[in-house]
């Protein structure tokens, strides 16, 4: 692709370097950056920069915050008893957007995936045992909000693994049919674990 000017050039490269963003729609995003008003565009790049200089991950639970500790750490409204693991912080913010989640949460930083080299030891998981050793009399229950893939079986079986010795009951979100979808479409597993996983009709 030709581009009329070396600096066009090189914000494309940059901009297509997002996840799901290719050489047209960067060229489109920058040509638009070019036309704004020029207070827009260096508020944007503002905005960048203290994202990257200022953005702190809460020392709790590890959740993407802008203080040492995170809003739902600090909160007097959550239940410290229910303590919900997930991969990452997008998945916090799913669950809450949820609106039925009350609890904290421990984010792990990822899955173990032995194929792309991050075992145990690159994620969270060790914070998690110490935090739950230490708030054993407080947290009641372990909630492993994984995704169901086998990466997030192996780190849900492993981390369940090392908590045998502690008394905390440790559960694992529902896993089932999409509402809206037909059943004919889908797979095995999930329809599997949806009749294995049945509650009661109310």
């Amino acid at each position: 692709m030709e581009y009329p000017s070396k600096l066009i050039e090189d914000a494309v490269n940059e901009v297509s370097k997002l996840p799901g963003i290719g050489k047209k729609t960067a060229l489109r995003l920058v040509l638009h950056l070019v036309k704004e008003n020029e207070n827009r565009t260096l508020s944007l790049t503002e905005s960048l920069n203290r994202l990257r200089t200022e953005i702190k991950f809460c020392k709790t639970c590890y959740n993407i915050s802008d203080d040492d500790e995170c809003g739902i750490c600090r909160s007097h409204r959550r239940d410290k008893t229910i303590l919900c693991v997930v991969e990452d912080c997008n998945d916090v913010m799913a669950i809450e957007n949820t609106g039925q989640y009350t609890g904290t949460y421990h984010v792990l930083g990822g899955v173990i995936s032995p194929m792309n080299g991050i075992g145990p030891s690159e994620l969270k998981i060790e914070s998690l045992i110490t935090r739950l050793s230490q708030q054993q009399t407080e947290i009641k229950e372990l909630i492993l909000a994984l995704s169901p893939t086998m990466e997030g079986d192996t780190t849900a079986f492993y981390i369940n693994r090392k908590l045998k010795d502690l008394p905390i009951k440790v559960t694992a979100i529902a896993r089932g049919i999409s509402v809206g979808s037909e059943l004919e479409y889908s797979d095995e597993i999930t329809l599997g674990r949806s009749i294995t996983g049945r509650t009661m009709f109310d």
